[in-house]
């Protein structure tokens, strides 16, 4: 009595699957065994349906943390779904044979841990001994060598050599024999050994129960992986014993969309292939008339993608690309072209020898941007219900394509729509995406606002991929809905925040995700982390986003009554140790002013905070001599621009801060400052220009030099007009051209001038 049959195949291999189902319309089997997670045969009724695009993937995952997956992604052409539908259409009976999910989640912490052990032990015994002259071989070393002896990469060396035999006995005996030849040439490291030694066992073990249960051997058909085969041919089955002493974890199924990028070997899954929508083109061409037909189905396609992209590409070429392609094919040594000759001519052809020019137009013939499709009613866990009922309902459907697509939102209550629903459309959307970002779920991107000074508009970049699947299930062990998951995640954060930047970071997003009870414990978080001390820079981003929340709070129909005795708090904090902050280095220097910038508008945003308070403090820091001198200059610069500072305070301000007895760094440090807010304002003045003037013709040489390196620096980041109009001002005091003065002030800083600036990173100005 002969064995059960043993179809050996490439798991995305579009003859594998042709050949398939030849071998079982001979066959005519009782059963069909897959490789595939054994306790996983519920899901094939979904891979069966009728509304089923593919690709599409199986996923396991843990119900615990850290939450461990695993995938089993399925295409058109992959032999087993081609396998499994071929069964659903002749009503045969379709199992998965390989180990349960929850044992390969359960595995393979199990396998590292104890290969781990065994690998120390092993280097603590060959601890002094010579290394060996090289190693032993893996699979992915003979692969490399095969690549080096072809010349070609191992997709190319498939295609050549299996996806254009023609015979389904010859395929199915090259491909049984390619396995056993690389198994007998492989050494792999001892988990990967293990796991296969385990998984052929289990197999094996399915094999007998089914012949046990009363079905002929020569009635069995099991599909697996060639490397399988000779380990299902020789291994002995599983024991009752060895069957219950596996490792298991408690996990979940799903069914997910999966798509043709994530397929292919850009993406990092190992049993891709490079091409996935070609190959696809490859089994409608098995399909429709032969391997041969491939070369006008990509030759066509790849010509009507780059007529789509705007080029001109003309039926003749199409023509001489096939030609030229078939002559490759005969000087490498095949029947047909692979897509290795078809790229090579449609580069000489169309993209007249640069394949630049077919880059987007072989990427979207080769790769493709497919995904996959499953039907209503399909398991999914709740997380994803959720997400796939508000992806609806807020009619975002259209965004779920690997295309990056722009989406702008106006978060207005739109008061021309009947239901509120409609009206508060966008913010509902905001809402949704925003929930999403908290989660870590990479399917939209928020954009820097365009609008200075409002905060109503939104813009988004959206881009659907199977990883944002992934991560919606793995969210699945925060909550059972989205907002729910997010307010896990939100709460976790919070609770393990450190400094009141991370609580008030964390306080902003439950704010723009419209959850107020998230946002509750995370404003509490704060409150409590606020008297702690913290940096001046610390506090004023804080305020600033606080601020934000009270700004736009109606916006988001969020009520901001909370946030504001935090935000007169950290505000009265800030004006308390401004002024110490401001005894600084040089490096410090600008996060101080920047802060400074901060509390200065969140002054204005807020009619409830004390404006002398400020703008007095402001002027003290002005004025002291003992402070950092770009600090004081930028509160000068502050009070000039709201008016609290005349003609005469600055005059004399300049006259003394640039004066021969200052040292031209200090003095060009506070001009520094000074040229840090309200630019026009002080190019206006040329006054201002001159007193500068005055300053520079009365230094010598040395010190001269020394104050154009600073003074270069306080102007590196004016825009070019602004630029030019302090070179304009420049040069009618100095009789010269503007180009000339530009010359002297603007230039770029050298390295030795650099040095310079870098030998005061380190100024104490608590010594002055």
């Amino acid at each position: 009595m002969s064995g059960p049959i043993l179809f050996g195949v490439r798991h995305l291999s579009p003859a594998a699957a042709y050949h398939l189902r030849r071998a079982l319309d001979a066959a005519q089997p009782e059963l069909v065994l897959v490789e595939g997670p054994s306790d996983l045969n519920d899901q094939m009724k979904w891979l069966c349906h009728p509304d089923t695009q593919f690709p599409a993937a199986i996923m396991a995952y843990t119900k615990e943390a850290p939450v461990r997956t695993i995938l089993y992604p399925f295409a058109v052409y992959s032999p087993e779904i081609q396998a499994i539908l071929w069964a659903h259409e002749h009503k045969v009976e379709c199992r998965f044979m390989d180990l349960p999910s929850s044992v390969f989640l359960g595995i393979k912490p199990w396998f590292a841990s104890v290969t781990e052990e065994n690998e120390t032990e092993k280097d603590n015994e060959d601890a002094g001994e010579a290394p060996a002259e090289e190693e032993a071989p893996t699979t992915e070393s003979v692969y490399r060598r095969l690549e080096t002896l072809t010349g070609e990469d191992h997709d190319t060396f498939w295609e050549r050599t299996f996806e254009q035999i023609e015979s389904g006995p010859d395929f199915q005996d090259a491909n049984n024999t390619f396995g056993r030849q690389l198994r007998a040439a492989t050494v792999d490291d001892q988990r990967r050994m293990a796991e296969t030694i385990v998984r052929e066992a289990y197999m094996k073990r399915v094999i007998a129960q089914a012949v046990a249960s009363g079905i002929s051997p020569e009635k069995i058909f099991c599909v697996c992986g060639s490397f399988h085969v000779a380990g299902l041919e020789e291994n002995q089955p599983m024991t009752d014993e060895e069957e219950k002493a596996l490792p298991r974890a408690d996990s979940c199924v799903t069914l997910m969309p999966y798509s043709y990028y994530r397929l292919s070997s850009r993406s990092g899954y190992g049993a891709g292939n490079k091409a996935p929508a070609y190959f696809e083109l490859l089994w409608e061409a098995l399909n429709r008339g032969g391997a041969g037909e491939t070369a006008y189905l990509y030759l066509t396609h790849l010509a009507a993608a780059h007529r789509k992209a705007g080029n001109l590409t003309s039926s003749a070429e199409v023509i001489e690309a096939v030609r030229l392609a078939d002559t490759l094919a005969a000087m490498r040594g095949s029947k047909y072209p692979t897509l290795s000759d078809l790229r090579d001519a449609s580069v000489t052809t169309m993209g007249h020898g640069s394949f630049s020019e077919l880059a987007l137009a072989a990427a979207d013939t080769e790769i493709g941007k497919k995904i996959g499709f499953l039907p209503e009613g399909v398991a999914r866990t709740s997380v994803q219900e959720d997400f796939y009922r508000q992806l609806k309902e807020l009619r975002l459907e259209k965004f779920r394509t690997a295309e990056l697509q722009r989406l702008d939102l106006d978060l207005r209550e739109k008061l021309n729509v009947k239901s509120e629903q409609a009206a508060l459309g966008d913010l509902r959307r905001s809402f949704f995406l925003h929930r999403l970002r908290v989660l870590g779920v990479h399917f939209a991107n928020l954009l820097p606002s365009r609008q200075d000074g409002a905060n109503w508009g939104e813009y988004w970049e959206l881009r659907w991929t199977p990883e944002a699947e992934i991560e919606i299930v793995e969210s699945a062990l925060m909550g059972e809905t989205i907002e729910g998951a997010a307010a896990f995640a939100l709460k976790e954060r919070a609770d393990n925040s450190g400094s009141i930047a991370e609580a008030a970071a964390i306080f902003q997003d439950a704010f723009l995700c419209g959850m107020p009870a998230a946002a509750a414990h995370a404003l509490s978080v704060l409150q409590g982390l606020s008297v702690d001390s913290a940096a001046i820079s610390e506090v004023a981003d804080t305020a600033a986003r606080l601020s934000l929340v009270v700004r736009y709070g109606d916006l988001r129909r969020f009520d901001p009554a909370p946030v504001i005795p935090l935000i007169k708090q950290l505000y009265l904090r800030a004006c308390l140790t401004l002024t110490g902050a401001c005894v600084c280095d040089a490096k410090a220097a600008p996060e101080v002013t920047r802060a400074m910038d901060q509390l200065n508008a969140l002054q204005l945003n807020h009619d409830f905070l004390e404006e002398d308070r400020w703008l007095d403090l402001l002027a003290d820091i002005s004025d002291r001599d003992d402070l950092n001198t770009r600090c004081s200059g930028f509160a000068m610069a502050i009070l000039l621009e709201r008016g609290r500072a005349d003609e005469a305070l600055l005059s004399r301000e300049v006259a003394r801060r640039l004066s021969p007895g200052v040292p031209a760094d200090l003095g060009a440090g506070w001009f520094e400052g000074l040229a840090g807010k309200n630019r026009y304002a002080l190019i206006a003045r040329l006054s201002l220009w001159r007193q500068l003037d005055d300053y520079l013709s009365g230094l010598d040489d040395e010190t001269f030099r020394r104050a154009l390196v600073f003074l270069r620096r306080a102007f590196a980041d004016f825009s070019p007009s602004e630029k030019n109009d302090i070179a304009e001002n420049l040069g009618e005091i100095w009789g010269v051209s503007p180009q000339q003065a530009a010359e002297v002030l603007m230039n770029d800083i050298t390295e030795t001038e650099q040095a310079v600036l870098d030998s005061l990173d380190e100024f104490d100005f608590d010594d002055i």
